[in-house]
């Protein structure tokens, strides 16, 4: 039987952290459970460039977010800003159009997670600059993508379980 003691899985923090990157995100329930998924994981979320939504105090606090607190979110103007306020955290991008699985990346701790917009993905020069860095996800059925909080949840508890974060876990 399952214990009932109101604890929860839990496991040790991965250092440095992995980072989550969203370049132009539009969808505010995207973004909203993305920043869920990095409390949880304790990954830093960047969002960069302009975003389809307000992330002020109000807009968070009426979306219901209620552990927005418990997210270190950071702006971005652009990836190079974001390059230059992280320069020690090596890019892998990823994309519906990739050639190369995202099991075929060996993650590194500190690794920054690279995701692009809902409706088009990352631009297109971004992906030509770093084709030997661009990753996807396979499917089995012919959708055109995954939904964005999907694709980086699969993503980042990939890599945490590669980086051996998810190995020694514990009731606390």
């Amino acid at each position: 039987m399952a214990p009932t003691s109101g604890g929860r899985l839990r496991s040790r923090p991965l250092a440095p952290p992995l980072q989550v990157v969203l370049v132009e995100p539009e969808i505010p329930q995207n973004t909203g459970n993305i920043a869920r998924m990095c409390a949880a994981t304790l990954s830093p979320l960047h969002l960069v460039g302009p975003l389809g939504f307000r992330i002020d105090e109000k807009a968070v606090r009426r979306a219901g977010l209620d552990y927005w607190h418990l997210v270190q979110v950071h702006r971005h103007v652009s990836i190079e800003h974001f390059r230059h306020a992280s320069p020690a955290s090596r890019l892998v991008f990823f994309s519906a159009k990739a050639h190369r699985s995202y099991l075929q990346v060996q993650y590194q701790a500190g690794d920054a997670l690279v995701f692009g917009r809902e409706s088009v993905g990352l631009p297109e020069e971004l992906v030509d600059a770093h084709q030997e860095d661009v990753y996807g996800i396979p499917t089995l059925g012919a959708v055109r993508s995954l939904n964005l909080a999907n694709a980086v949840g699969i993503v980042l508890y990939e890599a945490l379980r590669q980086l051996g974060a998810l190995d020694e876990t514990f009731v606390g």
